[in-house]
């Protein structure tokens, strides 16, 4: 080792040191602030069983006939719980029924909004149009359009709650995880869609509202606390 080797090694040492002391506190750091997952896993059969099987004049008929997203590898993934009901009453349309949880939606898994299942199932949707749905005396803002395929034309609410929070954009779905994320928290995903055949648009939507906040309001209280988040009452 040369002499200007032997006097620059010490100074190369101390450097490394530093660096390595940086990186390691950057690291920890990075670990500190990674966002934990805010709500448990709800088990298939607990988060059916608080879906009432009947209220108000509501009863259900049929678990089929519902428009379901893609059948692939990835709605496994995005849901937790997926639950499907038709319900009728007297002298009313029959109402369909989805229900999506997922306990943890990060930037990769997200829920997955109605106008991407439509489609592919072959409908042509109109233009959304946002409306509010009532429940427990909390107003939650929401989607509704259109979806027409050959022989059933079927209108479509629903809306989606990612923590505390109810985008009605997926660019706004989007931000609400980051920032969920950044706050250090993987917030839940709901998503409740309720539909109709045979009625048109201005029909349609009162009696969708309606059937949601009975729904909510007659569902069990864990159920709500899903549906509604914090604010939920019970």
């Amino acid at each position: 080792m040369t002499e200007s080797e032997r006097l620059s090694s010490p100074n190369l040492s101390r450097r490394n040191m530093l660096l390595g002391a940086v990186l390691a506190g950057a690291s920890g750091f990075a670990y500190a602030r990674q966002p934990a997952i805010a709500h448990p896993v709800v088990p298939e059969k607990e988060f059916e069983s608080w879906v009432p099987p009947k209220f108000g004049n509501w009863t259900t008929v049929s678990q089929s006939g519902v428009v379901l997203p893609p059948p692939d590898t990835l709605r496994d993934r995005l849901y937790d719980n997926l639950v499907t009901r038709v319900y009728v009453a007297p002298d009313l349309p029959a109402v369909m029924l989805l229900l999506a949880y997922n306990n943890a939606q990060d930037g990769v898994l997200q829920v997955h909004r109605p106008e991407v299942c439509y489609p592919v199932g072959g409908f042509e949707l109109s233009a959304t149009r946002e409306i509010m749905l009532n429940a427990s005396g909390q107003a939650v803002p929401a989607n509704m359009f259109t979806a027409s395929a050959p022989g059933r034309v079927e209108q479509v609410a629903y809306f989606t709650r990612l923590g505390t929070v109810y985008p009605r954009k997926w660019i706004e779905q989007r931000v609400a995880v980051m920032r969920a994320n950044l706050a250090g928290e993987i917030p839940d995903g709901m998503m409740m869609r309720v539909s109709a055949l045979g009625i048109d648009q201005r029909e349609a939507q009162p009696l969708l509202a309606a059937f949601a906040g009975q729904f909510i309001e007659n569902s069990n209280p864990r159920m709500q606390r899903l549906l509604l988040g914090q604010d939920a009452r019970g």
